[in-house]
């Protein structure tokens, strides 16, 4: 595993604003504008499933995958309805050909999880890879704790963690 403490400056600095699916840090009027071919919900479960071509916005932040599910907190008064609204949302899971652009760097994955109580996000899948410019960093399991920037890079059995990182006018030399 690879704790990316030098790697973070290179993808991005720890001060960025976080990731505008984290509720915590939203505006009530941030709407959350998602498309798909297919939307299952019943009032009887705690999430909604997009499936089929996906396509989810949020200002600058863009995230595509074949199937997303958006997980609720139980509304307090009606404990077995969940409350819809960007507000009681705990967790969005994307699955399958998954691309997220956000803070000017692209994720592509085959599953990202995002707990919007923690603000962490986890790239899961061969060939997890984040790109910032010409820098990119990959592996199996890719970790990014967004309250404090940090950002770690687990290898899976057949292809170990990667990166490639511009250092500018600064080298090895």
């Amino acid at each position: 595993m690879l704790v990316a403490g030098p790697v973070a400056p290179y993808l991005g600095h720890a001060d960025e604003k976080p990731i505008n699916t984290d509720t915590h840090n939203l505006a009530k009027d941030q709407k959350i504008h998602i498309t798909a071919d297919k939307l299952i919900y019943d009032n009887d479960t705690d999430y909604a499933e997009f499936i089929g071509n996906v396509r989810a916005t949020q200002e600058d932040t863009v995230i595509t995958a074949d199937r997303l599910k958006i997980f609720f907190k139980a509304n307090e008064d009606h404990k077995d309805t969940p409350t819809i609204g960007e507000e009681s949302i705990t967790k969005l899971v994307a699955d399958g050909n998954v691309k997220i652009n956000f803070d000017n760097r692209v994720a592509v994955t085959r599953q990202a999880v995002y707990n919007t109580q923690t603000s962490v996000l986890v790239l899961s899948g061969s060939n997890s890879r984040i790109v910032s410019g010409d820098n990119s960093i990959s592996g199996e399991k890719i970790t990014i704790y967004r309250a404090t920037g940090r950002i770690n890079v687990e290898s899976g059995d057949e292809k170990r963690v990667e990166a490639v990182l511009y250092s500018g006018e600064k080298g090895l030399k």
